[in-house]
């Protein structure tokens, strides 16, 4: 990956300042990684592809034609961690109806108190879209804030997969996937997240939280490296969901 997305945006006294510091090194991927799939849902991404402009218009949350963009990368991650044993971990947000739980985050945004509009096609907007939909094997966190990890019980399901390494995919780069790749930084995790697999609806803040978070808290990679991770790794690493309900002995 040559020419990475925030080049365009970075100036050169950024450039020189950074470099002399020391940041962006790189970490590495782990020995037993987790596919994390943050916010792949219709509000995020609007119901079918539309420039961004247009789509905010529909759906206050939607990315545009952009968040489509990165399902199509998104979707065969998802497929390979899934053939290769790795597990799938899905965040969505699930509201009250009264949109209490929203907390601030209501007076940040002035059509944020009608909560999600609902889609042209009449899907939930905060259903998974389909292309990149859960299976029974995989699991899915409820959230309220933009972190994956916070009020949530995805750091002990990490802890129970013993898993090392968090691959990031999803929106939006600034929000919800810059806060949980914090927090998962902050806990100790490996960190990478797909370039091309993360969607925004802004293009300046998606390039440049992309860079920040390679500067300091993850590696930022191409889809193709870690396609050819998830790859090399060995199967059955984990004891995964199985997606039924347990057998009962009388």
């Amino acid at each position: 990956m040559a020419k990475r997305v925030w080049d365009s945006f970075l100036t050169p006294r950024d450039r020189e300042v950074f470099s002399a510091a020391g940041f962006a090194a790189l970490v590495g991927f782990g020995a037993r990684p987790a596919l994390l799939v943050i916010d792949v849902t219709y509000a995020f991404c609007g119901d079918r592809p539309r420039a961004a402009k247009v789509a905010a218009r529909l759906q206050r949350t939607s990315c545009g034609k952009e968040a489509w963009v990165a399902v199509s990368v998104i979707t065969p991650l998802i497929a390979l961690a899934r053939a290769r044993g790795v597990p799938v971990i899905y965040t969505t947000h699930r509201r009250r109806p009264d949109q209490w739980d929203r907390g601030l985050s209501l007076a940040k945004n002035r059509r944020a108190a009608a909560g999600p509009a609902p889609t042209e096609t009449g899907v939930d907007p905060d259903d998974i879209v389909a292309e990149v939909a859960p299976e029974p094997a995989d699991i899915v966190i409820n959230k309220v804030r933009p972190s994956a990890f916070f009020g949530t019980p995805l750091a002990a399901f990490l802890t129970q997969l013993r898993a090392d390494t968090l691959i990031v995919v999803g929106g939006t780069t600034s929000g919800c996937i810059r806060a949980t790749v914090t927090d998962g930084f902050s806990l100790g995790f490996r960190i990478a997240v797909v370039e091309e697999g993360c969607f925004d609806r802004g293009q300046a803040s998606h390039a440049v939280n992309l860079w920040d978070m390679h500067a300091k808290y993850a590696d930022v990679v191409s889809a193709s490296a870690a396609t050819d991770y998830l790859k090399g790794l060995p199967a059955d690493l984990f004891d995964l969901p199985t997606g039924k309900p347990p057998e009962t002995t009388l």
